[in-house]
């Protein structure tokens, strides 16, 4: 790994409203650490298993896809390896945390990926996932769909969660303690807007390789749109003033949900 490696997806992080906040919440979410070892999946094109090696602890990464892989690799170098199935390819009871980022939705068997989680986390341990927050109703939402970004397009397999179907999924092995909604409609706007444009930019074509994590965006996306790059940094103080007019909505659940949940080993849950 080299600094321009890094520095590429740094500077693109710092100028993004949404992975600000993404990032903001995974604060929250975890805490203070120290000398953990901690797991991060899904990785966000490498950027937040990046960020998350500032905060402390000792980290390992996975992903889906060797191309996910390679991007994550890139910027972080050290222990990323790539998920078969949802076969998660570390030893049990290998962390103190592990940390999903906009993964779940992105696997068939998420049940499956759950028991992994619980599988390599050590007893009393923390999970922290980040996934669309489900809202069936929302105005943003059909017109994704209705301009193509659809839930495939992202390669999503379900469209997220809300608290008390996720609750419900790793309610066999952990028990959550915190459950957050973030980013309102205005963040959500501001999402379809670059999505859109950066679609639009590629003239619809998509990757030429299959990604099952839809749209990543990587160092060649880079190299090759370095002048859309460029107007997205001039316009980041734009679309930060219209990020805060979330405060304006605050009976609105945000489109995206961080939860925090303690590893609860299976004889603990035959006594509670």
């Amino acid at each position: 790994m080299t600094v321009g490696d890094a520095e590429w997806a740094l500077a693109l992080c710092r100028r993004s409203v949404l992975k600000q906040a993404k990032i903001r919440e995974l604060d929250r979410a975890m805490g203070s650490l120290s000398d953990e070892a901690c797991l991060d999946l899904g990785g966000d094109n490498g950027v937040v298993s990046s960020v998350l090696r500032t905060r402390g602890g000792c980290w390992a990464s996975a992903d889906l896809g060797e191309r996910n892989v390679a991007s994550i690799r890139a910027l972080v170098g050290g222990d990323v390896r790539a998920i078969e199935g949802t076969r998660l390819p570390f030893d049990a009871a290998s962390f103190d945390m592990v940390v999903v980022v906009d993964l779940l939705e992105h696997v068939e068997d998420d049940g499956a990926l759950v028991r992994e989680m619980a599988r390599v986390i050590r007893p009393g341990g923390t999970l922290v996932i980040n996934v669309p927050h489900l809202k069936p109703k929302s105005l943003i939402h059909a017109i994704r769909g209705a301009i193509g970004l659809t839930d495939a397009w992202h390669g999503h397999v379900r469209p997220g969660y809300s608290i008390a179907g996720l609750r419900a999924l790793i309610a066999p092995h952990f028990r959550v303690e915190y459950a957050r909604t973030y980013s309102r409609a205005f963040s959500e706007a501001i999402d379809l807007l670059l999505n859109g444009v950066f679609e639009r930019v590629r003239g619809g074509r998509g990757s030429a390789e299959p990604n099952a994590k839809g749209n990543v965006v990587t160092r060649a996306d880079m190299d090759s749109h370095r002048r859309g790059f460029a107007l997205l940094r001039l316009a980041y103080p734009f679309l930060w003033a219209i990020s805060r007019l979330d405060a304006l909505l605050p009976w609105q659940s945000g489109y995206k949900l961080m939860v925090r949940a303690r590893h609860v080993p299976a004889a603990d849950h035959a006594t509670a």
